[in-house]
């Protein structure tokens, strides 16, 4: 039995994702630009395709914009922000716990003369108010956050952020990385005063190497990429057809019964959490009960996390120690900014989970962790 625990990482694509991608590979892959009647037809598909995603969003289709996924629209996002406004207002806030697509960009924005705050966290991950809201500065452009925790899942107050932004006289804009939340909170940006937002398609069981921006109607930025004028001058460069049409096609299936399908993961991350507590001493939740559906960080005391991810791998269970996008760098900052002692940081499996898990799943992975963590531990008391 192969049991695929590592869905913050990527996700199996939906069957009807890869069919529909396979259709425009084979039938629809004329280039949208072409003026030709197979190229109006494809054309005339994404702009379809653009509506279904805004709909899900309660967004208008012009505030809908392809990119290559999470990190191309972090980027996109941060730097085109803080270009255009640099002169007058050069202060940017995010937190300790962002995606290395944010951090690094900042870290980068920092060597160009602009100033960044990070904002702490508390053990659950959640920044507090008081201190966002005193970070505040009259050459402060952007708030940038994400809505999940990829690693802890932990669940950002970005509602009452983009509140208080609203209250302020000069206009500061909300970025949000919602690439953890798309499809696992059900939510609208509009609601929540968000002025951009990045998603990524195989995050929720479409493609890789696509995912679009949602760029509030009047906000202005400076674009990454320029040339053929696509994505109205926001990102140039041919579409990917092949993956717009499966981003589509994911999204479509995602909220057809998303509050149900966020209820299903909900109660097997549950059965998995309640289950772990029960039949293993000295571990440690790293996930808060109000946390997200779908990811549970646990820390596994006196053990190695690589070692524990390679020994359930040859079990066929695969999970993760944290990031994929940085889980070739030392130690996890989301776990040191939690303030987690090295042996916490050292022995932490993220698990995490997708409509497409079931309960016998959950229950063979509690099974088996039990049996490995104490195969393990024994082998080391024995050095």
């Amino acid at each position: 039995m192969e049991i695929y625990l590592d869905n913050s990482a990527t996700t199996k694509p939906y069957k009807e994702v890869v069919e529909k991608m396979i259709y425009a590979l084979s039938t629809d892959y004329a280039n949208p630009s072409s003026l030709h009647r197979k190229g109006i037809e494809v054309e005339k598909n994404i702009k379809s395709i653009r509506q279904d995603i805004a709909r899900s969003i309660s967004a208008k289709d012009k505030e809908i914009y392809f990119t290559s996924g999470g990190t191309e629209s972090n980027n996109t996002i941060i730097r085109g922000v803080a270009n255009l406004y640099k002169k007058r207002k050069n202060h940017i806030i995010s937190t300790k716990i962002e995606h290395p697509s944010v951090l690094d960009t900042l870290k980068d924005l920092e060597s160009e003369g602009f100033e960044v705050t990070y904002l702490d966290v508390n053990e659950k991950g959640i920044i507090d108010i008081e201190e966002f809201k005193k970070s505040l500065k009259p050459t402060t452009s952007l708030v940038t956050m994400m809505h999940v925790n990829n690693e802890i899942g932990a669940i950002q107050p970005i509602q009452e952020v983009g509140k208080h932004l609203k209250t302020l006289n000069d206009k500061v804009y909300l970025h949000v990385d919602a690439v953890q939340s798309y499809g696992k909170i059900n939510f609208k940006p509009s609601r929540y005063n968000i002025d951009f937002m990045s998603i990524s398609g195989h995050k929720l069981h479409g493609p890789k190497g696509i995912g679009f921006m949602y760029i509030k109607e009047n906000n202005r930025l400076k674009p990454l990429l320029t040339g053929g004028g696509q994505e109205i001058g926001i990102r140039s460069g041919t579409e990917n057809v092949p993956g717009i049409y499966g981003l589509g096609e994911a999204i479509k299936i995602t909220n057809k019964d998303l509050d149900e399908n966020i209820e299903k993961i909900a109660n097997l991350k549950n059965i998995l959490k309640g289950g772990l507590l029960e039949n293993i001493d000295d571990i440690k939740i790293n996930s808060s009960d109000d946390g997200v559906c779908h990811i549970l960080n646990v820390s596994f005391r006196g053990i190695k996390g690589e070692v524990l991810l390679h020994y359930l791998e040859q079990k066929g269970i695969y999970v993760s120690t944290g990031s994929a996008c940085s889980s070739k760098k030392k130690g996890s900052h989301v776990l040191n900014a939690i303030k987690l002692n090295p042996d916490e940081i050292e022995g932490a499996i993220r698990f995490s989970l997708s409509d497409m898990n079931n309960e016998e799943e959950i229950l063979e992975t509690i099974k088996v962790v039990k049996e490995s963590v104490s195969d393990l531990r024994m082998i080391i008391r024995r050095r």
